[in-house]
């Protein structure tokens, strides 16, 4: 992989808790382009890569901006954007932008609703859907108006009758009323929707009668935090070392109960993309050959789950050996 650096040019306070980032290539010249709803993956030290979404206009080779929010409970790379980096510095990106949520451009109408620092994506989505000149309308829930990302530019980008804004005051039942904007789905119409979980399960829920393959979301944290967390409380005794193979590496080695495939994965210096290490983002899936999977991400779906594996966060089945293209 040919690594791209970046030079942070600017950082804005845009709220109490979110940052705003925007990147130069470090060599003045210009950046890989991008469509609306990808995302750059961060190096940030040497085990540990985040990825965030781009907000400006799709295209935009000039620079890359990003906004981050800083979550104290999690695990350290919001910190260290916040906390370690400045106007100057220079960070690494291992790719071009990748885009996992991408808009249809075919849909006669487009929903957007983003909660918090979801509206990250769907920033830049609302640039292309106006240059389409399509139907498409922003709902954008938060706490307040001075704890809302881009405020000013929303409404610049998506126009007033472009946008609903739905402050609910830190409680969810004064928010966004689901039920109502979800109930009917227009002709040709796709919904698009980043932010927490919560927001994200809630949505898919009312949602569910859609046409299959309307509905597009993004993560930005697992959607299922604490229902995990309790599972993996409950197993943690239950797991066991299990063999794999790389075949394509000829290499082999045993995964102890305490560790992750992807850890003995930067053990034997072996590449593989990464970000989230928590089976959420789907950036280290990769093929599986044989050997039956305890799968415990959020990202593949069935008709997946045959021929690949995240290693960050799955394992191998008792007494199964996993045999990977890798």
């Amino acid at each position: 992989m040919s690594q791209i650096k970046l030079k942070v040019t600017d950082i804005q306070q845009l709220t109490a808790q979110i940052k705003m980032f925007e990147f130069k290539s470090a060599d003045g010249g210009q950046l890989p382009t991008w469509a609306a709803g990808s995302h750059i993956d961060l190096q940030i030290g040497d085990h540990m890569r985040r990825s965030y979404s781009l907000a400006n206009k799709p295209g935009d080779t000039e620079r890359y901006v990003t906004a981050v929010l800083r979550e104290v409970d999690g695990g350290g790379g919001s910190k260290h954007m916040h906390d370690e980096v400045s106007i100057g510095d220079e960070l690494v990106i291992a790719e071009p932008p990748t885009n996992l949520f991408p808009l249809d451009e075919g849909a006669k109408r487009h929903l957007l609703l983003g909660g918090g620092i979801g509206i990250t994506p769907l920033r830049s989505m609302g640039y292309r859907l106006r240059e389409l000149g399509v139907d498409f309308h922003l709902h954008y829930c938060t706490k307040s108006k001075e704890e809302t990302a881009f405020y000013d530019e929303i409404v610049e980008i998506f126009g007033k009758d472009g946008v609903t804004f739905h402050h609910d005051g830190g409680d969810p039942s004064n928010g966004i009323k689901l039920k109502d904007v979800l109930e009917v789905q227009g002709e040709g119409q796709h919904l698009y929707i980043c932010g927490p979980g919560g927001l994200i399960n809630a949505a898919r829920d009312c949602s569910s009668h859609w046409l299959d393959g309307t509905v597009h979301f993004e993560l930005f944290s697992s959607a299922s935090t604490n229902q995990k967390t309790a599972e993996v409380e409950l197993s943690e005794e239950g797991d066991q070392p299990f063999e794999v193979e790389l075949k394509q590496s000829g290499i082999s080695f045993t995964v102890p109960a305490d560790k992750s495939i992807i850890e003995l994965l930067w053990a034997k210096n072996v590449d593989v993309m990464y970000a989230c290490e928590d089976g959420w983002c789907g950036n280290c899936k990769v093929g599986l050959i044989s050997g039956k999977v305890d799968h415990r991400d959020e990202f593949l779906d069935e008709s997946d789950r045959d021929n690949f594996i995240q290693v960050c966060v799955s394992r191998a089945m008792p007494g199964e050996k996993l045999v990977l293209d890798i």
